[in-house]
This record gives structure tokens, sequence and C-alpha cells, in this order.
């Protein structure tokens, strides 16, 4: 693999990351602070937990679109159109942004009812779900609309574990964090 291809892939799903890490450094805004699954419960269990608030599928759903929206703009520069995966212009570009802000975004709440379900707690290890929840999401939200190569999806789905990693413990250094994953 080329450095090229890595940088084209992590370009490429840039807005999912910055949806997936945008709810953490919101969550002190005082809007939308209501839990999603509205506090209620599902075989004994919270459907999704008091952590997963409106404030943080807005605001990651936002930020992964505008993010989005920036992409379309610097598709006119020859440096972003060499390192993209297709040509931006050519897409609809509305239902592009919200499908992969909209997946990644889904992908965190599912896994965290199946986390609920399995009785983890919020913040307890679950490898390596916790590090790509959202690409499952935002893959299983895409591939209807934009065909990529597996290999695509593939270098995503393990560097991303690797970077979550390393931008959450970063995050849990610098107190944006309650835990390492």
């Amino acid at each position: 693999m080329d450095i090229q291809f890595f940088l084209s892939c992590l370009y490429f799903f840039l807005p999912a990351y910055l949806a997936n890490m945008t709810p953490p450094l919101v969550r002190k805004i005082n809007i939308l602070g209501s839990p999603v699954d509205f506090g209620c419960s599902f075989q004994g269990k919270r459907i999704l937990g008091s952590h997963k608030t409106w404030r943080g599928v807005v605001f990651g759903f936002l930020a992964g679109f505008s993010a989005v929206c920036l992409q379309l703009w610097l598709y006119q520069f020859s440096f972003i159109q060499e390192i993209s995966l297709f040509d931006y212009s050519q897409i609809n570009i509305i239902l592009f942004g919200f499908l992969l802000s909209g997946g990644a975004v889904f992908g965190d709440l599912l896994f965290s009812f199946f986390k609920r379900r399995i009785r983890l707690v919020p913040g307890e290890k679950w490898l390596p779900f916790d590090q790509t929840d959202y690409v499952i999401g935002a893959y299983l939200f895409l591939v209807p609309f934009l065909i990529l190569e597996l290999k695509v999806w593939l270098t995503i789905f393990v560097a991303t574990f690797f970077l979550h990693v390393a931008f959450n413990r970063l995050g849990y250094w610098l107190g944006l964090h309650n835990s390492k994953w």
C-alpha cells in the first residue's frame, strides 16, 4: 500500500472521524443534553444510556456534514483531486454528507445498544467495536450509494482502530474523555 492511497482513505473518511470526535468536545454545551433513548429501558436495561445525548448526535452530524461540504469546496484544488477517491463535484453531496455523517453517528448508537445488551457499562472497553463502530455504520449507510473497493474499507477499518486508540488516549489525558478507549 502506498502513502497516497492511505492518505486518500483517511481524507475520504475525515467527515466520519469528525462526526465521531465531536460529541465529547461539545458535552459541556448546555443544549440538547437529553438522552437519545429518553431514559427508556429495553429488557430491564437502558436502551443506549444517559451518555448518548441529542447534543452529541446533532453536533456530531453537523461536524461531519460540514466537513463534506468543505471537501466539495477543496476539490477545486489539484492536490485534493489527486488524493480524492472520487470526484466530489459529480456526486449528490447532500446525500453523501447525510449518509457518511449519519452512518457514523448511527454506528456509534447501534453498538451502544449492543453494549448495553451484553451488560457493559459506558466507558467499559469492547474491542474492537469501541474503536470501529462508526466505520461499520458509515459503511452500511454508504454501500448502496457509493461503491468503493474493499481494500478502501479494510484500510479505513484497520487504520481507524489504531488512530482511535491513539486519539482517545490523548483525549483522556486532556480530560475530554472519561476512559482511554
